[in-house]
C-alpha cells in the first residue's frame, strides 16, 4: 500500500530570492526515505519524467514518477479518453488544449494562491488563455518556447531564414521535413499567408488559401517525422529545413555542434506553452501540487529550461535570473537575457509571437483531415 507523504515540503521564494535575483540553488526538500515510495502517474511530452528534471524531487520527497509520453494534444486527449478515470495524477498539457481537458471533466481546479503569479515574466502568463474558467484556475504554465524556421546553416542563410519562403527554395527540394502534427505547420502556413493575429481564426476563404499554400510546398517535402525522426533527420543532414518546430529540437543539436538553428521569421512565430494540471480524482493531488510549485521555483525553472530532451524558456523572473546564474551560455543562446534581440519577452511585446491555439471557425478534425490528405498527396 502506497502512502502520500503527509507534509511534502515546497520551496519558499524567500529562500531563493534576494533583491529580486536568485541565489545559489539547493534542493529545498528534506529526504523522507523512511516512508514507502509513492508512485505518481504522469502524462506528458517526452522528457518531463526523466531524472534530469524530476530526479531531485523524487529523492527529496520519496516519490517515483511513472511517465506515459505522447506527442501532440490530439494524442493526449485520446490517451485520457481511453483510460479509466483517475489514471493520471499529473497531466502536462499544451496550453491550447486545457479548455478541452476541463470541458471533458479530466482535470481538477487549482488554488491560484499556491503559485507565483506576481513573479511571472509577462502579464499574459498570469491569465493565460484557456487556463482559467472565470476566477477558477485549472492549469499552471511552467515553460514555453517559440516555433519558426528551423534550418541547416550550410543550406539556408540567416537572411533566407527570416521568411517562411525559404521552405520553397529550389535547392531544398526533397529536403524539407515536417514535424508530424498539423497545428504547428498549418499555423506557420497561415502566418506566411499574412493572417497574423487571426492565424487560427480563418474564414472558409482564408482556410482554403492556407490549404493551397500548404499543398504548394508538398514537392519540397521529404518526410513527416515524430520527435526522434525530426531530431535524427536534421542531425544527419537528410532534412535541411524543418517546418513545425523551433529551438526545442535544434537547440539540443546546436549545443552538440550540429550546423542548425531556429529563428522567428519576419511573418512571426508561434509560442508553444506547456502547463501542468492535476488529474480528476487523483489521490495524490497534494504531492502533485507540491511538484508543480517546485517546477515554478528557481531550481525547477532551471531544470525545465535545460531539459535534456528539449530546452524551453523560464516563465518566472526568479527562474530566468537563476538560469542566467547557473548557465549564462545557455541563457544567452536562447535570448533569455534582457536586451538581447531574440529575448522571448521582447518578441511577445513586439507582436511577433502568437500563442498556439486550435481552429476557431473549423473543427480540429477538419485540420487533421487536411493534414492526412496533404501527407498522402
Amino acid at each position: 500500500m502506497t502512502n502520500t507523504p503527509k507534509q511534502p515540503l515546497s520551496p519558499s521564494r524567500r529562500t531563493v530570492l534576494r533583491g529580486g535575483a536568485a541565489i545559489a540553488l539547493s534542493a529545498p526538500f528534506v529526504s523522507r526515505a523512511w516512508a514507502e515510495t509513492t508512485e505518481i502517474n504522469m502524462l506528458a511530452w517526452y522528457g518531463h519524467g526523466e531524472p534530469d528534471v524530476v530526479g531531485a524531487f523524487e529523492e527529496a520527497n520519496n516519490v517515483k514518477f511513472k511517465p506515459k509520453y505522447y506527442a501532440g494534444g490530439d494524442n493526449m486527449l485520446a490517451l485520457i479518453a481511453q483510460s479509466p478515470p483517475g489514471t493520471y495524477d499529473v497531466i502536462l498539457s499544451d496550453g491550447e488544449f486545457v479548455q478541452q481537458l476541463n470541458a471533458a471533466g479530466y482535470i481538477d481546479p487549482l488554488e491560484p494562491a499556491d503559485y507565483p503569479f506576481d513573479d511571472m515574466l509577462h502579464e499574459d502568463f498570469t491569465k493565460f488563455p484557456g487556463h482559467w474558467d472565470g476566477d477558477t484556475l485549472y492549469s499552471m504554465m511552467v515553460r514555453c518556447g517559440h516555433l519558426g524556421v528551423s534550418y541547416n546553416t550550410n543550406a539556408v542563410s540567416a537572411e533566407e531564414a527570416e521568411s517562411y519562403e525559404c521552405f520553397w527554395k529550389p535547392e531544398l527540394e526533397g529536403k524539407v521535413g515536417h514535424f508530424d502534427w498539423h497545428l504547428p505547420s498549418l499555423g506557420m502556413m497561415s502566418l506566411y499567408n499574412n493572417h497574423g493575429g487571426k492565424l487560427w481564426d480563418l474564414s472558409e476563404e482564408d482556410w482554403k488559401g492556407v490549404q493551397e499554400t500548404t499543398m504548394s510546398l508538398r514537392p519540397q517535402v521529404g518526410g513527416f517525422f515524430d520527435y526522434g525522426g525530426t531530431f535524427n533527420s536534421l542531425k544527419n543532414g537528410e532534412m535541411q529545413a524543418m517546418c513545425g518546430i523551433g529551438d526545442w529540437i535544434t537547440g539540443v543539436l546546436e549545443k552538440d555542434g550540429a550546423p542548425v538553428a531556429s529563428v522567428v521569421p519576419k511573418q512571426g512565430g508561434i509560442q508553444w506553452t506547456e502547463s501542468y494540471c492535476i488529474g480528476k480524482g487523483s489521490e495524490k493531488a497534494e504531492i502533485v501540487n507540491t511538484f508543480i510549485k517546485y517546477m515554478l521555483s528557481p531550481e525547477g525553472q532551471v531544470k525545465s529550461a535545460k531539459m535534456a530532451a528539449y530546452p524551453g524558456f523560464a516563465v518566472t523572473k526568479a527562474g530566468r535570473a537563476a538560469l542566467i546564474e547557473a548557465d549564462p551560455k545557455e541563457a544567452k543562446r536562447t535570448g533569455q537575457m534582457k536586451g538581447m534581440p531574440n529575448d522571448p519577452i521582447t518578441l511577445i511585446n513586439e507582436g511577433r509571437i502568437h500563442y498556439r491555439d486550435i481552429p476557431k471557425q473549423q473543427d480540429l478534425e477538419d485540420w487533421n483531415d487536411f493534414w492526412s490528405e496533404y501527407k498522402n498527396a
